[in-house]
């Protein structure tokens, strides 16, 4: 059992030592990219992976390790962003329908049915289609949908912490419902909004990699992940190096946002 918790801890550790390495390869992309972000190789387009170019080349001969490090920047940004917001509507939405309870709670929740009823990446893909793509359009749209399922796991804990004695004397000793929420019972739900932050970085950061792939999101000639993968699959046969490495990337990005969720999750089960 101990050698499964430091087991755990190392990898939880691993995962965040690596995804911190990512952003700061991100924002210090334009100091340790080997090449500007659309310099041109004309000599070796379409060059597979050699000692000039790490990660090989693309069509117009753009060094692929550098425009991953600057597509990094604008996925990365999305997925962190949108998980802020989405992460803060979730707890705000939550925290007053459970603390409010009755028609409150009912309105709160059947807006969170509804929305969790329309299948999300085809939703995204028309509202980006019809808004004309764009960063922070992105960001706003994969914010206001993704907060969901953090109120709902929110608005459960509340129910639970409002009941608790230290809040019935907070309310005794004459204290509003505004700083009972905000001193009392908000930093119980703590724990659940990183694990839930940590999550939604991954799904954020899926859904831009989603949107640009189907070609609806960050738009060329701008780097990302995402719209990397959607120019290279017509070339994947004979040059998997163009979608092979931006999906590495994605994968490791996602995996370890949500190896670092599980961390926390199970640090604050074990602290209950």
């Amino acid at each position: 059992m101990i050698g499964t918790i430091r087991g755990s801890r190392r990898v939880s550790i691993a995962a965040g030592a690596l995804l911190g390495a990512l952003l700061l390869l991100a924002l210090f992309a334009p100091l340790v990219a080997p090449y500007g972000v659309d310099a041109l190789d004309l000599a070796h387009r379409r060059g597979a992976p050699s000692p000039q170019h790490w990660f090989g080349t693309d069509e117009l001969g753009r060094d692929l390790l550098t425009r991953i490090l600057f597509g990094a920047r604008i996925s990365l940004a999305i997925g962190l962003v949108s998980a802020a917001l989405s992460v803060a509507i979730g707890v705000t939405i939550g925290a007053v329908a459970g603390y409010a309870g009755r028609w409150t709670d009912d309105l709160c929740m059947r807006v969170a049915d509804a929305m969790l009823s329309v299948p999300r990446l085809p939703l995204l893909m028309i509202s980006a289609a019809v808004l004309s793509p764009s960063v922070p359009l992105l960001i706003a749209l994969v914010s206001a949908a993704g907060w969901m399922e953090t109120a709902r796991v929110v608005r459960a804990e509340v129910q639970s912490i409002k009941t608790r004695d230290f809040v019935t004397a907070a309310r005794a000793m004459g204290a509003t419902s505004g700083r009972v929420l905000w001193r009392h019972v908000l930093p119980g739900v703590a724990t659940t909004a990183a694990v839930a932050t940590t999550l939604a970085v991954g799904r954020g950061i899926l859904l831009e990699s989603a949107l640009s792939f189907f070609g609806v999101g960050v738009q060329p000639p701008t780097a990302s992940w995402g719209n990397m993968l959607y120019q290279a699959q017509t070339t994947m046969s004979t040059e998997p190096w163009l979608g092979v490495f931006p999906g590495v990337f994605i994968f490791v990005t996602v995996l370890c946002s949500n190896v670092l969720g599980d961390a926390w999750a199970e640090g604050g089960r074990a602290r209950e």
